[in-house]
C-alpha cells in the first residue's frame, strides 16, 4: 500500500504499467529519438495527471485532470499506430499496448462520467 491514496488506485497502477510497457517497446534502436520522446512524454502524462487529479478537491478539477490523462492515452495510441505503420514496432506489440490502453480508457471514462453527475 502506498502512502498516498492515488498510489492504491487500480487506474494509477494500470497507467504505470502502460507507461513501462510503452517505454519497453521504445528500446528498439530503429525508433527515432523524436518518436521515443513523444511516446515517453505522453505515457508519463497519463500517470502524472491521474496522480494530480486525485489530489484535487472539486469534482470539476478532478474531472479535468482525468480528461487530460485520457487524451494523453489517445495520443499514445496514435503514436503507436504511426510506429507500427513505419515498421518500428510489430503489429503484435501495437495490439498488446492498444488492449492495455483500451482498458485504461474505459476506466478513465467511467471516472470522468461519475464526476459529471
Amino acid at each position: 500500500m502506498g502512502k498516498f491514496e492515488f498510489q492504491n488506485l487500480v487506474v494509477y497502477q494500470k497507467a504505470k504499467s502502460f507507461h513501462y510497457q510503452s517505454l519497453n517497446c521504445l528500446k528498439n534502436e530503429n525508433v527515432t529519438t523524436y518518436h521515443k520522446d513523444q511516446l515517453s512524454r505522453a505515457s508519463f502524462s497519463i500517470v502524472l495527471n491521474i496522480a494530480e487529479g486525485s489530489g484535487r478537491f472539486t469534482n470539476a478539477d478532478r474531472k479535468n485532470f482525468f480528461i487530460i490523462a485520457r487524451s494523453s492515452l489517445f495520443e499514445c495510441i496514435s503514436i503507436l499506430d504511426i510506429l507500427c505503420d513505419a515498421k518500428f514496432i510489430s503489429l503484435e506489440r501495437k495490439t498488446e499496448l492498444e488492449e492495455m490502453g483500451d482498458e485504461l480508457s474505459r476506466i478513465l471514462f467511467a471516472m470522468i462520467k461519475n464526476l459529471s453527475k
